[in-house]
């Protein structure tokens, strides 16, 4: 189990692992909301994108909730942040881990009382309503407002990995994760 585990000079292959592959989906699921978002309702991309949305958010929910897990397992393992940079990339990634969470748990009101109903990977979570329940759906306008605050939270993550860390500050942070 050790050589699975985060070292403090860098994360182990399973944190690795999670971060990069919810990095990739993240990606996806950030470039379905910017088309349904930007492009016109009848067009091909934008529907074949945003039929994914659903399922992207439920397995990035579900991956948040094991990585949360790991992470709480390996807290006293991980590499450290110190000095104010440090103290801020805390708060980031805690951010980060707050709205990973929040983002879909917002939605799940929104999608009990709703006339779509809920299906993860052709299962049926909740099934579709003949008329929604009114007070659910203002949850549907925070999800979208907090995915886009999440989707800026993540540029700058990597605003400050690469420009900061890599460019100006010339440091191995990326390696911890790489």
């Amino acid at each position: 189990m050790d050589n699975l585990s985060d070292r403090p000079d860098r994360f182990g292959p399973v944190s690795r692992a999670l971060h990069w592959s919810m990095a990739a989906l993240f990606a996806l699921q950030f470039l379905s909301a910017a088309a349904h978002w930007a492009l016109p309702r009848d067009n091909a991309l934008r529907q074949t994108l945003w039929s994914y949305h659903i399922d992207l958010g439920v397995t990035l929910f579900l991956l948040v909730l094991l990585r949360g897990a790991w992470a709480l397992w390996n807290l006293r393992r991980r590499p450290r942040h110190s000095g104010l940079v440090g103290r801020a990339a805390t708060a980031g990634h805690a951010a980060l881990y707050a709205l990973m969470m929040i983002v879909p748990v917002v939605k799940i009101p929104a999608a009990a009382g709703g006339t779509r109903g809920l299906s993860y990977l052709g299962l049926s979570i909740f099934p579709a309503r003949e008329t929604a329940i009114a007070w659910t759906q203002a949850a549907a306008g925070w999800h979208g407002g907090m995915g886009w605050m999440l989707a800026a939270l993540v540029l700058g993550h990597i605003v400050m990995v690469l420009g900061w860390h890599r460019f100006i500050k010339r440091d191995d942070v990326l390696s911890h994760m790489a």
